[in-house]
Order: structure tokens, then C-alpha cells, then sequence
């Protein structure tokens, strides 16, 4: 079988200290590698705020949380960062043109063992396979956010993935805790966006046309369906980087006005006031106490 045992995340972002912490915990040897100082000391704060969480709300004990932490290291030298990697799970920016220009630098870096995985979550395997320099060990992985409480790992290779590195990475999402969801054909979205995706844009329709405020269209969704947030709540949990991304990029693809407009909005009046989601500490709502979980809320 084909080694991993040490994995480097690209990306210090929410989700990429999310993998890196729980790659760690499940025993895994993990660098967390950053272009910026800034994303390395944001990944460290949240693996803080993830011991804290594992101790608390999962039983993890005090030797558990000593190794995980001691398993983790940072670095902003991706050479450094990469040189014992048997697997890299890359969540930089969801832009095509960054995320070439980094496969490009991987290439030319990345010990020919290397297992390269994107964590995408609105493009394909085969927008990058030729830049990877081994597209036949390049597929992806990817995660949903509170990958520990919502445990699945999306597998999706493209025409020229290995099969054998494919079930390998199947494998590896067990190892690691996650239920592994094989995808047999590309597709956008893979299945957990291409059901989660028209769900959070039909919630921004209603919200940014002014047909109703947010709060009542997270209270009309969690009374309905019966679930602890809305579509709100988990744009924050997603973070308002991603959901500007996202509507920028359809908005581009499609040449849709009204994508674009959103995108806009959300810039002028969330990313620009610092207000990114969970994160930040308010995006929708205000963190660590959002009103939607409040008992009250849906009274």
C-alpha cells in the first residue's frame, strides 16, 4: 500500500487548520504551510481554539491534545514545507488563475511521491491537472466545514487520476475520520455543494432583492427542515471570502448581472467592514453567541 504519513495543508485558512488539526489528532505527521505570516498565526489561533473545543465537546484528553499539538508545524517556505510530504490537501483561495499558478510552484517543488489533493469546492480536478506536474496522483479531497461533526470526505478524480492513487486517498479520508464519499464522474459541486450551493444562492436572492430579512429566512428553513441553523448561519460558518468568490466566479462564467451585483454587495458591506463570518467574529451574526442559537429564536 502506498505510504502517507505525512501530510502538508496548503492554506492556513479556516477549513485548511480544520484538516491539518484533525489529520494531526488522528496521528498524522502535518505542516500547515502559508504564503503569509498572517495566515500561519491565523491557522495556530484556531488549532488553539480547536484544542480547547476537542478537550470540552469531545472527551479528548490532555495527553491527546499535547500529541496532536505536537505534530503540527508551520511554515511559509513551501519547499521546507513539502519535502517529506506523502500527501498535500491544498484550500488556498477558490480562484482558477491562483490556484494554477500555485500547482505550478508545487510541480516544480513537491517530491515526486507526493499526493496532491484540492479541497475545492466549486471547480474541477481536470482545471488543474495539467499544472500539477502529476496529473495521474492529483484528485480531490474535499471537506465541509466542521469536518469533525459533519465527517465526509468528497473523492473525486478526473479522466487521468490513477486508480489506485484514488482508492488510496478513499482510504486515507477513513483514516483520518471521515466517512469517504467516492464520486465516479466530475462534477461540479461534487454532491454536498451541488445540493448545499443553489440552497445558500436562493437565500442570498431572497435577501439581497429585499424580499425578506435574513433572520426570518434561517427561522422559515430550521422550523421547516428542522436543523440547527439556516442558510445564514452556515454562509457565516462558510465564511463571506467564499461566498464573494463564489458568486464572482458563476457571475463571470454565466456573464450574470445579478451574481455579479451580489458579489458587490457583499464586498461593500461585509468584507470591507471585517464582518468575514465565524471567523471575524460577525458576519450575519454576531460570534461566539449567534442569535439563531438562541432558544428563543424560533419562537
Amino acid at each position: 500500500m502506498i505510504k502517507i504519513e505525512n501530510i502538508t495543508i496548503a492554506g492556513g485558512g479556516t477549513l485548511g487548520s480544520q484538516i491539518a488539526w484533525q489529520s494531526a489528532f488522528m496521528g498524522f505527521n502535518v505542516v500547515v504551510y502559508d504564503a503569509f505570516d498572517k495566515g500561519l498565526e491565523a491557522s495556530r489561533s484556531f488549532h488553539k481554539q480547536y484544542a480547547e473545543l476537542f478537550r470540552k465537546s469531545r472527551g479528548a484528553t490532555k495527553e491527546e491534545i499535547e500529541q496532536t499539538l505536537s505534530r503540527l508545524s508551520y511554515s511559509t517556505n513551501l519547499t521546507e514545507a513539502l519535502k517529506d510530504a506523502d500527501l498535500l490537501s491544498e484550500s488556498i483561495p477558490e480562484d482558477i488563475e491562483i490556484k494554477k499558478s500555485f500547482y505550478k510552484e508545487l510541480a516544480k517543488v513537491a517530491p515526486e511521491k507526493t499526493i496532491f489533493t484540492t479541497n475545492s469546492s466549486t471547480t474541477l480536478p481536470s482545471n488543474y491537472a495539467s499544472y500539477t506536474g502529476r496529473p495521474e496522483k492529483f484528485l480531490a479531497l474535499h471537506f465541509a466545514n466542521g469536518i469533525w461533526d459533519t465527517n465526509i470526505g468528497e473523492v473525486m478524480g478526473h479522466a487521468g487520476t490513477d486508480p489506485k492513487i484514488f482508492d488510496r486517498v478513499v482510504k486515507f479520508a477513513s483514516e483520518i475520520g471521515m466517512i469517504p464519499i467516492p464520486i465516479h464522474k466530475e462534477q461540479n459541486g461534487y454532491i454536498l455543494n451541488s445540493l448545499l450551493v443553489p440552497l445558500l444562492s436562493a437565500a442570498q436572492d431572497l435577501f439581497f432583492t429585499g424580499v425578506s430579512d435574513f433572520e426570518s429566512i434561517d427561522k422559515t428553513w430550521m422550523i421547516s427542515m428542522g436543523t440547527r441553523m439556516g442558510p445564514f448561519g452556515i454562509l457565516d460558518m462558510v465564511g463571506l471570502q467564499t461566498a464573494y468568490n463564489i458568486s464572482m466566479l458563476w457571475g463571470e462564467r454565466l456573464e450574470d448581472k445579478s451574481r455579479l451585483e451580489r458579489a458587490a454587495i457583499i464586498k461593500s458591506d461585509f468584507i470591507d467592514k471585517g464582518k468575514m463570518g465565524v471567523s471575524s467574529g460577525e458576519g450575519f451574526y454576531k460570534y461566539p453567541n449567534p442569535s439563531y442559537a438562541d432558544p428563543d429564536f424560533l419562537k
